[in-house]
């Protein structure tokens, strides 16, 4: 009895904590709201002293057959005229940082649905091999998309990790999805046919949506692993403010209370397992490639209508109109609207959220990056995880089991005060 009063206490406990830290991070990515709109395009170039190499290049391809209704990020309903019109602009681009100094390594696509214009994406593909010294390319899609003639055109393109939005096994919870026209059958024969053919094949998965049991989340997990997929990566619901209100008209109630419940079934299912985990999100079977270009890189670019860049504790963000990403790209000038300078406080913790995101800060590479020490720079963020048993340090500051969580909630509400940007930039024709 007094075991189970105690676990009741640590759980109200780190309920609070995450209450706390949620409320925390919420106000701070509000900040990434205030931006500026005069922007001098000389800011983003290389600097070879600064010792910041920015390796990662994000992609975003905004077009997708059909349009999912809890989907925050910058689409469009498949134009091929537009589609086709939008990779030239994309390889102008890429010439313009390429111009700056910058040579990328890293490739990583999202949208959208890259997919859904294969031939422009293969195309696209050739002519980032013709000016890089490509390393290693991510992509985005959907089962919808998988077929063996597109295994063998993405596997022959140099796809290292192809990435498939799964969100559910359940047909009843991807109807509720407004995923009517898919079934699970389709995404696990899918799955099934895309593993083995990449480095790394990666399912991903949402929690916590209305009218999703518990049980019914644990049955998809149960499924993946039966699969034998290389990794799942499970995304708690974190809609941008209209689509919230959206969802609460719909189903009367948006439950956030359980979002814990449903974490605490993906660490007791996978957390020390034959799956490792990538970050708080992402569990993977042995070493695996993940998409997370903010974990592996402090810097980071990215190109097309509705993507963002951070590049020396600046924070970019490009049109999220097409016709105005046409008519900038064809001035010649990069297609950057908004733009932010992060206070040195602001920069720490972006950094320290992002680097726990990935369950470990390493004290050589904070220290490169900010030319200090991080107990010095961070010492209450730092006593404070280490005063609740959320971090442990073994030479590098690592999560602990209890930090997962709160960490989750963390960076789903700065990523959700991020679809707020995206849903206003989107509303205003930014």
């Amino acid at each position: 009895m007094g075991q189970n009063w105690g676990h009741r206490q640590d759980e109200r406990l780190l309920k609070s904590l995450a209450n706390f830290t949620g409320l925390v991070t919420r106000r701070e990515g509000r900040k990434f709201l205030q931006l500026n709109q005069e922007f001098d395009a000389q800011a983003v170039k290389t600097s070879q002293a600064s010792g910041n190499d920015c390796s990662s290049l994000y992609i975003h391809i905004p077009f997708c057959r059909t349009l999912c209704p809890f989907c925050c990020f910058n689409r469009y309903l498949l134009s091929e005229d537009k589609a086709r019109q939008y990779f030239q602009n994309l390889r102008k681009e890429v010439a313009f940082y390429s111009q700056r100094g910058f040579r990328f390594s890293n490739f990583y696509f999202g949208g959208g649905t890259p997919t859904v214009a294969i031939d422009e994406l293969i195309s696209f593909i050739n002519f980032l091999k013709e000016n890089f010294e490509v390393k290693q390319i991510s992509l985005e899609t959907t089962h919808r998309e998988i077929n063996r003639q597109n295994i063998d055109l993405l596997k022959a393109a140099g796809i290292n990790r192809l990435s498939i939005g799964v969100q559910s096994f359940d047909n009843n919870i991807l109807k509720t999805m407004g995923r009517a026209t898919e079934t699970g059958e389709e995404a696990r024969e899918k799955l099934s046919m895309a593993q083995g053919h990449f480095d790394t094949v990666n399912a991903d998965f949402i929690f916590n949506f209305p009218g999703q049991s518990i049980e019914q989340f644990a049955d998809d997990i149960a499924t993946f692993k039966a699969l034998g997929i290389d990794q799942a990566t499970f995304y708690p619901l974190m809609p941008s403010p209209h689509k919230m209100s959206a969802l609460e008209r719909r189903f009367q109630w948006v439950d956030t209370s359980r979002e814990k419940d449903f974490y605490d079934v993906i660490l007791s299912e996978l957390y020390q397992t034959d799956y490792r985990v990538s970050t708080v999100w992402c569990f993977s079977r042995g070493d695996r490639i993940i998409d997370e270009y903010i974990i592996d890189d402090d810097d980071y670019i990215g190109v097309g209508a509705g993507s963002v860049s951070f590049l020396k504790g600046a924070f970019y963000v490009n049109t999220f109109s097409l016709e105005k990403y046409d008519q900038i790209i064809s001035s010649n000038r990069l297609p950057i609207v908004r733009w932010k300078n992060l206070s040195e406080r602001e920069h720490l913790r972006y950094y320290l959220l992002t680097k726990l995101f990935g369950t470990t800060l390493d004290r050589e590479k904070f220290y490169r990056r900010f030319n200090d020490d991080v107990n010095k720079k961070l010492r209450f963020e730092l006593l404070f995880f280490r005063l609740f048993g959320l971090i442990r340090d073994n030479g590098k500051i690592s999560l602990t089991r209890k930090g997962m969580y709160l960490t989750s909630v963390m960076m789903k509400e700065f990523f959700a005060a991020l679809n707020g940007l995206r849903e206003y930039c989107i509303e205003n024709k930014i």
